[in-house]
């Protein structure tokens, strides 16, 4: 089972550690940062995040009392009910174990039942089956693909956009009975 507790100052050089490439940058987090990672940039990404009334919620995601990843739920907009699920990562070492998929069911118990939103969004690379996969089995649709979105070096990257509602959620897995600690 995984917590998802929020991101801190603390937490900065172990995420640091896992942003080893530009690449790898464009896939965590878009356009949000340049590479390479540092305090500078994830002090402002955390300075407003994590209260009653932000529309960001950072977290670090824990497992056996260690950090295994990351995630968020940003562009809460409290009166259409939405926000997005962004920058999802499970360290190298964690992965095949889960731990993925229990935290994206987290983040969607915090979104659906804590902050009462009706409709969350994801983007992800159109090669990153992987995750895809997961999306798809905590009940995410594909609502369309954004083509050539990122140059990156010498290749253009595709963003597949997902989405699910509150009432598919609760329809599908969405009430497992999995507990959330934020």
């Amino acid at each position: 089972m995984v917590k998802l507790e929020p991101f801190t100052e603390e937490d900065f050089d172990l995420l640091i550690s896992w942003i080893s490439t530009p690449e790898l940058m464009i896939q965590w987090s878009g356009a949000h940062f340049e590479f390479p990672l540092d305090h500078v940039q994830l002090a402002k990404y955390i300075s407003s995040a994590n209260l009653d009334t932000s529309s960001d919620y950072i977290f670090k995601v824990m497992a056996n009392d260690e950090i295994v990843g990351h995630i968020s739920l940003g562009r809460v907009d409290r009166v259409n009910e939405t926000a997005r699920v962004g920058k999802v990562f499970i360290r190298p070492e964690a992965r095949g174990k889960g731990y993925a998929s229990e935290m994206i069911h987290q983040i969607l118990n915090l979104a659906f039942q804590k902050l009462k939103l009706n409709r969350i969004s994801l983007g992800v690379f159109d090669f990153n089956l992987p995750a895809i996969k997961i999306y798809k089995q905590a009940g995410f649709q594909k609502e369309g693909l954004l083509r050539q979105t990122n140059k990156v070096k010498n290749d253009y990257w595709s963003l597949i956009e997902m989405g699910i509602l509150k009432e598919e959620w609760q329809a599908g897995s969405g009430l497992m009975g999995i507990q959330s600690n934020v």
